[in-house]
């Protein structure tokens, strides 16, 4: 087990927002990667179109140093899993992920269906839904999942992955009741392929923290990319017009947030 912050003898839980979806999570003495992406700004290719990074990533794997696991939300896109996010995951014990990804992936990668539970250390990571975009599109999104964090000593923590569906976190809001943190991926991506948004848009963001019960909020994936059609002035922005402007987290990629 990795060296966890500590106070007077206890665990301190922390977020360290890096960028994009990218995020450190230090809870009950486990680390936690989510969507680990190190690159420079670049183009990738992805058949007949082309994602664009606008910015080079704030730390690369060595800051990031060893984790217990990576959370993968989803291995097919490039903005949540970059050329030196994947050579990060040969390093890990374990990622936990779709099944499909796990597949592809190979190594330590383990697969985590919706509302199976797996344990890291003291913490209890469970799987759960999330949707890329509008009904009916996950056969060109492919499959993505989000996942709830609890341990007995420490906040519960909601990453949503790349959701965009308000359905979806109702369900999260039902089975887990009383959420203290959620990290929302937002940003309201858009994709020729597909007619809507492939993530929550600043406005379904601010709706998601009322559905979860007002947890403090950590608003992620919302820039660095040019399929973003919303960043993350727009998603304080968004909170500030619905009264939740207080639930927010600082979002400064590199600095820790305490719990």
């Amino acid at each position: 087990m990795t060296t966890h912050p500590r106070r007077g003898g206890l665990h301190m839980s922390s977020l360290v927002p890096l960028d994009g979806p990218t995020v450190l999570i230090d809870l009950a003495g486990v680390r936690l990667l989510v969507d680990p992406t190190f690159d420079a700004a670049q183009d990738y290719p992805i058949g007949s179109r082309t994602l664009r990074k606008t910015s080079d990533a704030t730390w690369g794997p060595d800051q990031v140093g060893a984790v217990d696991a990576v959370l993968l939300s989803h291995d097919q896109h490039p903005d949540n899993l970059d050329h030196g996010g994947r050579a990060f995951l040969a390093g890990v014990p374990l990622t936990l992920t779709t099944e499909v990804a796990a597949e592809r992936l190979g190594g330590t990668a383990r697969a985590l269906p919706p509302w199976t539970t797996h344990q890291v250390g003291a913490v209890t990571v469970t799987g759960v839904p999330a949707q890329h975009g509008p009904d009916g599109t996950e056969h060109l999104t492919g499959p993505v999942t989000g996942f709830v964090l609890t341990a007995d000593r420490g906040p519960s923590i909601y990453v949503s992955g790349d959701n965009a569906s308000l359905d979806v976190v109702t369900e999260v809001a039902r089975r887990f009741p009383g959420l203290d943190v959620a990290v929302l991926f937002a940003g309201a991506a858009r994709t020729p392929l597909v007619d809507g948004y492939l993530t929550l848009t600043s406005e379904e963001a601010a709706r998601a923290a009322e559905l979860l019960g007002r947890p403090r909020v950590l608003g992620m994936h919302t820039d660095g990319w040019a399929h973003f059609t919303q960043d993350g002035g727009t998603f304080r922005d968004a909170f500030a017009a619905a009264g939740l402007a207080d639930l927010l987290l600082p979002v400064d990629p590199g600095a820790r947030v305490e719990l």
